[in-house]
């Protein structure tokens, strides 16, 4: 990119902060290398600042990349040279929280965790949750339909969104932020938005819906021989008048295994011997009600179960060290360097034939591969990683990702369940994906983005 194109931008964005590529490699690139790879960052301070710097690109046919939080696994947030990343940072405030309403307004750079604790000031909260609460923007968050652990519950940002504000490749803003659950008043094009990695326009502002929040939860770690069990587990909760099942994650062995060697924790420490672990969290009215929920309902169902162990939390602390055996994943990527990881959705009743299946193709692939796999288990959301460094060779990956996705469309699941599929799932996209839903997704980019200046190579190429 020349030096008076970037003098271009400074003239066309003097309020904008703008950093070169000379500027990038000191900086932190977030969870992908990749996101650095352009020649100049720009990060506007509202949505007019978007709006010129896509007409800017869009004159100019120069490419442009939309990031928030910079925490995405699949690549969607990917750059090269002669790229312009378009940095939603500038962008982070809370316009309104409705407390009637249950309805926040937000600017898209605005963090999960940002939202989160000004909602709970309104006993309320924004309905999802993620590990990376504190970096992951809500526009970023938008733009992948992120998932998380509360998804069996309130859905993903779907259907967390009433109204979104968006810049198109064009420059035009799209402005529909709808405040109201209600609306049938044709096509309802927020949803051409969610989920779209900005490869559609950039996503400025997000009507958010609030739901009240549980006034205490409460944490317990259960070892059960397989899924089916846990299953029963979350359906005897999922009953419960007295409680609000909040969180039902599943650790199989193997995975389990590796976070208590990275975490230090003790033999008898937790209740970690058995082929699947359940982090169950619960909400009532209070602390005492919800442990109490969680004692009585785990005793209830414990023989109908098959339950082998079982912890209900005693304290914050105790907790806390449940919760780090599902979150701090991180540790897979220090025993294996870029290891290949996946995010599948599986129906539910599908499960333990579903991770047999995938650990014995797996095997044929390479004798010594035993799957690290965990992830939601009311919505059937699996994460995979291989225990192996990465990255591998093409024909291997593929190999692999053809167990992980064999029959998965057929009975009704997902080769991507929340990650996106950026350039990382862009060869599966082709090989997995309906055929005919690939063609509308064509015809819908070349009619919107014809000049393909947002987010070329990405989910539709």
């Amino acid at each position: 990119m020349s030096a008076s194109l970037i003098a271009g931008l400074r003239a066309a964005l003097p309020s904008a902060t703008i950093w070169d590529a000379s500027d990038l490699p000191s900086r932190d690139p977030g969870f992908d290398a990749r996101n650095f790879g352009a020649s100049a960052l720009v990060r506007p301070r509202d949505v007019e600042g978007v709006a010129a710097l896509v007409r800017f690109c869009a004159k100019r046919g120069v490419s442009l990349v939309a990031q928030g939080g910079r925490t995405g696994l699949a690549g969607g947030a990917a750059t090269s040279q002669g790229q312009i990343i378009c940095d939603l940072g500038g962008l982070a405030q809370i316009e309104e929280i409705d407390p009637f309403a249950r309805v926040a307004i937000v600017q898209a750079g605005l963090t999960l965790g940002a939202l989160q604790e000004a909602a709970a000031a309104h006993g309320l909260d924004p309905g999802i949750d993620l590990a990376a609460r504190g970096s992951a923007t809500i526009g970023g968050m938008v733009s992948t339909n992120a998932g998380g652990i509360m998804a069996f519950r309130n859905g993903t940002m779907r259907h967390r969104v009433l109204g979104l504000e968006a810049v198109l490749p064009d420059g035009r803003v799209f402005s529909d932020l709808t405040r109201v659950l209600k609306t049938s008043a044709g096509y309802d094009l927020k949803h051409l938005f969610i989920g779209a990695e900005g490869t559609l326009g950039i996503v400025t502002r997000v009507a958010v819906r609030l739901d009240p929040v549980a006034g205490a939860s409460a944490t317990a770690l259960v070892g059960v021989p397989d899924a089916a069990s846990a299953q029963r587990i979350v359906r005897h909760f999922l009953g419960s008048t007295s409680a609000r099942l909040t969180a039902a994650e599943i650790l199989w062995h193997n995975f389990a295994s590796l976070m208590q060697r990275a975490l230090g924790y003790a033999p008898g420490q937790l209740p970690l011997d058995a082929p699947c672990l359940l982090v169950l969290g619960l909400g009532a009215d209070s602390l005492e009600a919800a442990r109490g929920a969680l004692e009585d309902g785990l005793a209830a169902i414990w023989e109908e179960a098959g339950i082998m162990d079982g912890l209900v939390a005693s304290s914050e602390a105790q907790a806390a060290q449940m919760w780090r055996l599902r979150e701090e994943t991180e540790h897979i990527e220090r025993a294996h360097p870029i290891a290949p990881s996946f995010d599948v959705s599986v129906p539910c009743g599908a499960l333990d034939a579903y991770v047999a299946r995938i650990e014995a193709g797996l095997k044929r692939i390479d004798a010594a591969y035993a799957p690290y796999v965990y992830g939601h288990l009311a919505d059937g959301n699996l994460h995979i990683s291989i225990n192996c460094p990465g990255p591998l060779a093409h024909d291997r990956h593929a190999a692999i990702e053809d167990v992980l996705y064999e029959g998965l469309r057929e009975a009704g699941g997902s080769f991507s369940a929340e990650h996106g599929v950026g350039l990382e799932k862009r060869d599966a996209y082709e090989r997995h994906a309906d055929p005919v839903k690939r063609d509308l997704a064509k015809a819908i980019k070349e009619m919107i983005d014809p000049g393909h200046v947002m987010n070329p190579g990405k989910v539709v190429g």
